[in-house]
């Protein structure tokens, strides 16, 4: 099991409710162990459940995580954070499993892990909600792997740039440039659906286009 990585320098911040738990746990403190659970299994699984499209599959992972965490948490650096520690343990175990079964073993229902739409909404703005939701994870898959990771971690899961590069293994800078790129294609998909006549919106796209160098 990899140690958890140690915090970068100059990017010190206060620790979260999630390092303090984590860091009681890896003193032997077993009823911290709830609390890093409580803070960690949301964001995880959302993380996998976008990635793998299956409600299942992202619930075993975030499992496999877990238990990974309890096994190496001796291993844990003290001063480090948590979560970057437990992004990059889920990324790898996903990756591990895409491998394994091949992506067309982990196509399911998008409507299961989309998140429900408000019920005070009208039934028209929850329809277009869900188109919305459904084209944003129709155009995240199609971005090259490196360029959908980046995105995802800083812009949804919401890390910072230094708890991304963590997770990755690059460079803070590598990590702007391929959440710009990503950004930068999302927008010209979304720009040129908007174009479309509306017969033609849902039709799939014809190639994936590859990162820009």
């Amino acid at each position: 099991m990899a140690k958890s990585g140690a915090a970068f320098a100059g990017d010190a911040c206060p620790a979260s409710v999630a390092d303090e738990a984590m860091e009681r746990y890896a003193d032997g403190d077993a009823a911290a162990f709830a609390t890093l659970y409580d803070e960690l299994a949301p964001r995880l699984y959302r993380f996998a459940a976008r990635q793998l499209q299956s409600r299942a599959l992202a619930e075993d992972v975030v499992q496999q995580a877990l238990l990974q965490i309890h096994c190496a948490r001796g291993q844990f650096t003290r001063g480090a954070a948590v979560l970057p520690w437990a992004y990059a343990i889920v990324r790898r175990l996903v990756i591990d499993l895409a491998r394994r079964r091949g992506r067309e073993d982990l196509r399911a229902d998008l409507a299961q892990v989309a998140e429900e739409p408000s019920r005070a909404a009208a039934p028209d703005e929850a329809v277009h909600q869900k188109r919305s939701e459904a084209a944003l994870r129709q155009d995240l898959r199609r971005l090259p792997p490196a360029l959908r990771d980046a995105f995802e971690l800083l812009k949804i899961e919401g890390l910072s740039v230094a708890e991304s590069a963590e997770v990755l293994g690059i460079t803070h800078g590598m990590v702007k440039i391929r959440a710009h790129r990503a950004t930068v294609a999302l927008r010209s998909a979304h720009l040129a659906r908007e174009q479309l006549p509306s017969e033609l919106t849902s039709a799939p796209q014809p190639t994936e286009e590859g990162e820009a160098t």
